[in-house]
Parts: C-alpha cells; sequence; structure tokens
C-alpha cells in the first residue's frame, strides 16, 4: 500500500467537501504532501500556503477546515501547525499490514510487472574451465546475480548467462601436462585442482624447456579440429570443472540458464565475419582483417588474424548476433572489470555500423579488479585465494561468533536458535559483497576482515524482525511492533559495503531500537 497516496485521497475528499471552488485531485495533493524532518511533526505534512489563493483562505485557516474533515481508520490524528497540517499514522495498524502483506507475499513483497514482456541477458561469471573459482570471479558473480534478482524482482524476463572462458591454447597446454604427468584417477579424485597443479607445473616445465609451448598448441590444434582424443580430454574437463564450481555456486545462491562458453560459437562467427565484408567494414591490415574505428576516438578491432584465427571480439560479436536473434533481448548486460571497457565501445560501435539498432540495449557494468593483499592473482604463477575455501572459514569464524553471542546473551531480540545456526551455513551474496567500484581494485585481504560480522548482522534480520513484530501485535504492544519493522527495515537499507565502512551504523540502529523497546515495554 502506498500510504502516502493514501493520505493524499483522504485529504482530496476532505478538501472538496470543505471548499466547493477546489479543483485539486489526489495526484496534486500528493505532489505537495512532505515528509518532516522532525517525527514529532508526524509521518506527512501538507503545506497549505499554496491553497490560499485557489481557496481564497489563509493557509492557517485551511488546514483547521481540513483537519476537522479529514478521518480514516490509518490516521491516529492530525495537528495544525502555522500553515502545514501534519498528519500522524496509526502505527498499530501500519505495522500489522505490512507483517501480513509480508507473509502473505514470501519472497515478493514490495515487487512490480514494470518489466512485464521484456527480457534481459545478462552476461556475468564468466568462470575458466580448468581452473578453480578464485575470488577474482567473485565482483562479476555477485553484481550479476544480484541485476538478476532485482529484474527478476520487477517481472522482467531474464537470461542468466555464464559465459564460459572454454577456448584458447591454455587448453592445449592443460591436454599436454595430462597426458605427460597426469591420470585420470587423479583428476578425478583431485577435481579441478589436480589440474590447476598440472596447469602450473606445465610453465615451470616450459621455463626448462620451451619445446612443451610447441607440444601445447599443437594438443589445441586436435581441438580446433576435432580430433576424437583430444575433444574427449577437453570435454571431460569441463565436465569436472563445472561438477566443482557448481558446490560455490550452491554456496553462494548463484544460479544460470545457459552456459554457452566461447567454444559454443566456433561454429556461428563465419556468418557475422561475412556480414562485415558485404557491408564493407572490413579491412585489410598487415595481413588480417580489422574494423577501422579511428573516426570515433578507438584504435582499430581485429575481427581475424593473419593466420585466419579469431578472437574474443570475433567470438563476442557472434554471441551477441546469437543472443539477440534466440532471446531477442531488450538489454543486455555484460558485467565484466573496467579493463575491457574499450573492448566493449569496439563491440557495441561495431553492432551500430552494421546497422542493427538493437545494440542500443547493449551495455558494460563495469567494476574495479580484485586483488589479494596488494597483488594481482594469477593462476599460472599459482598465486590465488580460492572462494570456496575463504567462505568455509568465514563460515566457519560465523558461526563461532554466533555461539559466542548466543552464550553471553548479546543479541537477544534477533534470538539466535538452531534457525540461526543452519542460516549460518547458506552465506550468501550480501555477506561478502566487497564495494563495488568502477575503476582501481579491491583488495580482498581487507574486505574479509568483516565478512563474519556481515554474515551475522544481515543473514538473520528478515526472520528475527517479523518474528518479534509479530509477537508485540499478538500482545498488543503496536509501537513495539512498529519499531521492529523499523529496525529490520533500516538494517537491510544497509548494503555490505557500508557495513564494512561504518560499522558503527548497525550498532546505532540497535540502539535506538532497544531505547524505543524498553519505553514501550516499560
Amino acid at each position: 500500500m502506498d500510504m502516502k497516496l493514501k493520505v493524499a485521497e483522504y485529504i482530496a475528499a476532505a478538501a472538496k467537501c470543505c471548499f466547493e471552488n477546489c479543483g485539486l485531485g489526489c495526484e496534486d495533493i500528493c505532489a505537495m504532501i512532505e515528509t518532516p524532518p522532525d517525527k514529532k511533526m508526524g509521518d506527512y505534512a501538507l503545506p497549505c500556503f499554496r491553497l490560499s489563493k485557489v481557496m481564497r483562505c489563509a493557509p492557517q485557516m485551511i488546514a483547521g477546515k481540513l483537519a476537522e474533515k479529514v478521518a480514516c481508520e490509518e490516521i491516529d490524528h492530525v495537528e495544525v501547525v502555522g500553515g502545514y497540517l501534519n498528519v500522524f499514522l496509526r502505527r498499530g495498524g501500519l505495522a500489522r499490514d505490512i507483517v501480513e502483506a509480508v507473509l502473505a507475499h514470501p519472497g515478493r513483497w514490495g515487487s512490480s510487472e514494470i518489466g512485464k514482456g521484456k527480457t534481459v541477458c545478462l552476461d556475468y561469471s564468466s568462470i575458466n574451465i580448468a581452473k578453480r573459482f578464485h575470488i577474482g570471479h567473485l565482483s562479476t558473480t555477485m553484481i550479476g546475480n544480484s541485476l538478476k534478482r532485482i529484474y527478476d524482482f520487477n517481472g522482467y524476463t531474464t537470461v542468466g548467462i555464464n559465459h564460459l572462458g572454454d577456448w584458447g591454447t591454455q587448453f592445449g597446454k592443460m591436454i599436454c601436462a595430462y597426458k605427460k604427468w597426469g591420470n585420470r584417477e587423479e583428476v578425478e579424485k583431485g577435481g579441478v585442482q589436480a589440474m590447476v597443479d598440472l596447469y602450473v607445473r606445465f610453465h615451470h616445465e616450459a621455463e626448462q624447456h620451451p619445446e612443451l609451448e610447441d607440444e601445447g598448441r599443437a594438443w589445441f590444434k586436435k581441438i580446433e579440429d576435432g580430433d576424437k582424443e583430444a575433444m574427449e580430454i577437453f570435454t571431460w574437463f569441463k565436465e569436472v570443472t563445472l561438477k566443482d564450481t557448481q558446490r560455490v555456486y550452491d554456496l553462494l545462491g548463484v544460479s544460470f540458464d545457459s552456459y554457452a562458453g566461447e567454444s559454443f560459437y566456433n561454429d556461428k562467427m563465419a556468418p557475422v565475419v561475412e556480414e562485415l565484408r558485404e557491408k564493407g567494414l572490413l579491412i585489410e591490415s598487415q595481413g588480417a582483417q580489422v574494423v577501422d574505428l579511428e573516426a570515433y576516438g578507438m584504435p582499430p578491432a581485429l575481427i581475424l588474424r593473419s593466420d585466419g584465427a579469431t578472437l574474443y571480439i570475433t567470438r563476442d560479436l557472434a554471441a551477441a548476433f546469437y543472443r539477440h536473434n534466440t532471446y531477442h533481448f531488450d538489454k543486455c548486460l555484460y558485467v565484466v572489470a573496467y579493463q575491457q571497457n574499450l573492448h566493449f565501445k569496439q563491440l557495441f560501435k561495431i553492432i551500430e555500423l552494421m546497422g542493427h539498432d538493437w545494440y542500443k540495449g547493449m551495455e558494460h557494468v563495469s567494476f574495479g579488479m580484485v586483488s589479494y593483499e596488494g597483488r594481482a592473482l594469477s593462476t599460472r604463477e599459482g598465486y590465488v585465494v580460492y572462494l570456496e575455501d575463504l567462505l568455509n572459514k568465514a563460515v566457519e569464524k560465523a558461526r563461532e561468533i554466533i555461539e559466542e553471542k548466543s552464550l553471553d546473551n548479546k543479541i537477544p531480540v534477533l534470538a539466535l536458535n538452531e534457525l540461526v545456526m543452519e542460516q549460518a551455513e547458506k552465506v550468501h551474496a550480501p555477506c561478502i559483497r566487497p564495494a563495488r567500484q568502477k575503476t582501481g581494485s579491491t583488495d580482498f585481504g581487507n574486505v574479509m576482515r568483516h565478512v563474519p560480522g556481515t554474515c551475522i548482522r544481515v543473514a538473520f534480520v528478515p526472520e528475527g524482525a517479523a518474528a518479534h513484530s509479530q509477537e508485540y501485535l499478538d500482545a498488543g504492544k503496536t509501537e513495539a511492533a512498529h519499531n521492529a519493522v523499523v529496525y529490520g527495515a533500516k538494517i537491510l537499507a544497509l548494503t555490505g559495503a557500508q557495513l564494512i565502512e561504518d560499522p558503527e551504523k548497525l550498532e546505532a540502529i540497535k540502539k535506538e531500537f532497544h531505547e524505543n523497546l524498553a519505553k514501550e515495554l516499560n
């Protein structure tokens, strides 16, 4: 219920009763209603100064006449202060309405249908095959999943796409390493980590034996040619990787509708390249095929190497056309770090030059890169922080804090019980999401120092606030019920980043809640 609009309806009805020449409707009144800076002045206030000319009456007299006629179930009382009509809502009824609405629409309260009939494709996470899920993929995963949930919540049809990194010479190197030093039993048992160990070993060995690089390229050529043995190993690597990463996605509460990665577009690039050629956009440069973008302040976009090999942008062009033709998207969002800003500017401009106006719905959602203790992450060098390990540590630390605070009775309002202990094993996105930055980097070592506390602060608020609000309502303590609802809403309004930057905000909200609760219960 839009309470402001409801109040405006009652005031508009009162105005028509009091003043014959009143031509103001509900929407006019609603636009004039203000929220007072102090609760002592009411929940809403109508300044009557602008009405004096229309109603030919002093503002204070207008407010007085309206006060005599405004009466409804939702309004406790009204006060006239100068030329203002101050409206005080009936808190108990408001709290009950909110709680009942939340319970009647679990997970959907506050949703809308503004996106009905529209489709949004979201490209996020984009993990690499044969590599473990590390914290470098966390930002894209969580930002993308959050956007997907927001669009879902507002009635859009969403398509979550995990554009897998499953193409390139590194997979030839992986197969080469597996054939030389690995075996199926070890990989099945060790999962992706066993493949990572082989990959790191390959690069260490290649420093002493450069000819290994040629062997790696030869195995990738076999993948390109569809060699049976190479394809069997390559497909198996993907299966093992997706099985391992699914555990992390389950921990995060993240899901996808498509896992079509780079290799999926192998047979879909030729038509796009041909269209570029037919429209005169491809030109030769030192044997390679490029799209000249100098007129738009960008360097040439390399589409085909001199040997005919394709590049990332060739595959992204094919992917864009496939997504548009398959899903008929209204928006297509790419949640990728800011280092790819130029890449996506080139991609969107090329589609525009090809004459397709649907490029207007494509957008790059950029963010800062993740570092750890000041260093960039590198699987090749073996310097990575794996997300599953880190999440498990956060869950364990959160459990310790919960037990400590439960024993010391420091959080009586949230009633830390068995339900809370179960929730501790479901550490989801809000608990570990680093602040989004358009440029620069996030040092995840600093962020993770705050994870367990943030987890406890935000993971249990909805259940605790709603449960206590209902208890107070049943006991006839309406003000306490309202405070519980406001308490939950204020904490949920804080983002994980705000809690990390200023944890005192949470303590201030808790203190205010306890003070108000003590007044009501006494």
